[in-house]
């Protein structure tokens, strides 16, 4: 195992502005806070601006559902792999612990990590593609987890959660590395929702290149998304028995395990942050983080055994948003679509300012959210009650399997 350390020249720097109050602030402070109603939820100082949108999320209509939303593994009968509950904190502490050294403002950081996936999918990004292929077939619009938890925060439930929280959530994308992040300038609800439109129109190629978090707080949850999930992925391998040896992963900067990997670009994020209006890392442990990745790919995500567990799942999704949109069309409120959706979020939306009864959504993006909402058990459960003699069936890897007994190995 490889740990990397501070340089004792930042180290004693850091020590020294501590001891003597110099140490940088270079956070988003809570009186720069900019909500759609700047009346209601005014910072005090038992609840500060950042900490209501903490509040806000953890306390919000959907959260609860983290905890049964898988990641990468959606098929294991197993406590010990990663929800996306656990994903989201990982994501909050690694976040912390680097903006509490480059002095940024850690309640912005934790509502930003905590909401930044309430809009994912059941099973993973193979759930995301699926959904996103019916919804672009549908309507000619894009479905985006990260644009997606902005319309559960901000309009499917408007909690008047701060535009900073709300850029951060958006530009959180885990999936594009960059090796310096600096801030993109961002002062009002009129450009982030033109933003927020171009997103639902341009392909998540286009898209996801212009979407730069306007805080360095957005900028640090942005890379620790992959800090958080780069080596757990791989953790979660060696559980599931996918994997046996780290001898496939390369041997470099990073390291090959979950523990080396967050140490290791903490330590390189500081060295090459602390003091800065941007967050970055160098050139060999960007090329890392992209090999790393890519390693990920190759070895976890696109091996055989974890793609054709979702060869199911796709026109599973397929059968229910076609149900679901008939359903919706022919007004059978007795259907689940009204009774477990319509009728959950309307009643959700009570004590808050809404535009428009929900009702009168577009029925595609009524079908979307629906689905989008969903853990993994629910749409399995939904599946089997929606079409009792389905043709599809889920086949989950019992907490008994032993891959390598049942192999010989």
């Amino acid at each position: 195992m490889k740990y990397t350390k501070l340089s004792k020249g930042l180290e004693n720097r850091i020590r020294q502005d501590i001891d003597e109050g110099t140490k940088p602030n270079m956070s988003c402070g809570d009186d720069k806070v900019i909500r759609r109603n700047n009346e209601r939820d005014k910072s005090t100082i038992l609840r500060p601006s950042f900490a209501r949108d903490v509040d806000k999320i953890m306390h919000s209509a959907y959260y609860n559902r983290y905890s049964d939303k898988t990641q990468v593994f959606s098929f294991y009968k197993n406590d010990d792999i990663t929800r996306r509950s656990l994903h989201v904190q990982l994501v909050s502490r690694i976040a912390r612990n680097i903006g509490q050294v480059l002095g940024l403002n850690l309640d912005l950081i934790e509502a930003i990590a905590l909401g930044h996936d309430i809009g994912h999918t059941p099973f993973g990004h193979a759930g995301e593609t699926f959904l996103n292929d019916l919804y672009q077939y549908n309507t000619g619009r894009y479905f985006k987890h990260n644009v997606h938890s902005v319309r559960v925060l901000d309009h499917i439930f408007p909690y008047n959660i701060s535009l900073q929280t709300l850029d951060g959530i958006i530009c959180h994308n885990g999936e594009f590395e960059m090796k310096e992040y600096h801030p993109n300038n961002l002062d009002d609800f009129i450009k982030f929702d033109e933003r927020l439109e171009q997103a639902y129109i341009e392909s998540e190629d286009i898209s996801r290149k212009k979407m730069i978090p306007a805080t360095l707080e957005g900028c640090v949850v942005r890379i620790c998304d992959m800090i958080a999930y780069l080596g757990k992925d791989r953790q979660d391998a060696f559980t599931a028995n996918l994997i046996f040896s780290d001898n496939m992963f390369g041997n470099g900067s990073l390291g090959k395990r979950n523990a080396e990997i967050i140490n290791n670009l903490v330590v390189n994020i500081i060295e090459n942050s602390y003091g800065q209006n941007y967050i970055k890392l160098n050139e060999e442990y960007y090329d890392q983080l992209k090999t790393s990745k890519s390693e990920n790919f190759e070895h976890i995500y696109k091996s055989s055994e974890i793609k054709e567990k979702y060869n199911n799942i796709q026109p599973m999704f397929e059968q229910v948003y076609y149900k679901l949109l008939d359903d919706w069309n022919n007004s059978l409120e007795n259907s689940v679509i009204f009774k477990h959706h319509i009728n959950f979020v309307e009643n959700k939306r009570k004590f808050l300012e809404v535009k428009k009864p929900y009702s009168e959504e577009e029925p595609n993006q009524i079908v979307v959210d629906y689905i989008a909402s969903m853990t993994d058990d629910y749409f399995i459960d939904l599946y089997s009650y929606l079409f009792p003699k389905g043709q599809y069936k889920v086949n989950y890897v019992s907490y008994f399997y032993d891959k390598k007994t049942e192999s010989g190995g």
